[in-house]
């Protein structure tokens, strides 16, 4: 006999089936990551993202959840879009930059091409816009202004004592002008 223990038995792992995919099959494809991206340069929403794929904006929504490259794709096309965007916004605001028009004019003697550069002057919309979104504090229409006063309703007691003492005023001096005209008798007294 030997002294030797024998290793302990493993259990046996069993193998354990897949749960079955439910559903429709989705209709994502890596190549939508760049469409999206160039969709989003161009300044679409998610809803007509959504639209151009052929889905309802909450599968889009879930492709942006579930897929990292096809979010990021979109985040950077709408971040190159709106530099764009706030940098026409500034030049549209400050002006100061020049425009090139070209034209051609026919004529009897011939074709004629005009060139001419002119100076762009400051939007005041493009002012405002800026402004109240980028020092909203200083330029925006609703200001907030903090008061100490404390306001509160009426002292109803005070009201009631002082509605007693004008009808009680009242009485004594439609009292008083009854006696002066005689219209007051002393049997009304009692």
């Amino acid at each position: 006999m030997s002294d030797k223990k024998s290793p302990p038995v493993k259990p046996r792992a069993r193998k354990v089936k897949a749960a079955p995919k439910r559903g429709r099959p989705t209709a994502y494809q890596a190549a939508h990551a760049e469409q999206a991206r160039r969709l989003a340069l161009l300044g679409f929403t998610d809803l007509q993202m959504a639209e151009f794929f052929g889905v309802a904006e909450s599968t889009f929504h879930l492709w942006k959840q579930r897929h990292k490259d096809f979010s990021e794709s979109i985040r950077a096309g709408k971040a190159v879009a709106d530099a764009h965007v706030a940098e026409g916004l500034y030049k549209a605001a400050t002006g100061g930059h020049t425009v090139t028009d070209t034209k051609t004019v026919s004529g009897d003697d011939g074709t004629v091409r005009t060139t001419e550069v002119r100076q762009v002057p400051p939007s005041v919309s493009a002012m405002i816009f800026w402004l109240k979104n980028r020092q909203p504090d200083k330029w925006r229409d609703k200001q907030d202004v903090e008061s100490s006063v404390t306001v509160q309703g009426p002292d109803y007691e005070k009201l009631g004592e002082l509605f007693t003492a004008r009808m009680a005023e009242s009485r004594a001096r439609n009292r008083r002008i009854m006696e002066e005209r005689g219209l007051l008798r002393d049997e009304d007294d009692q």
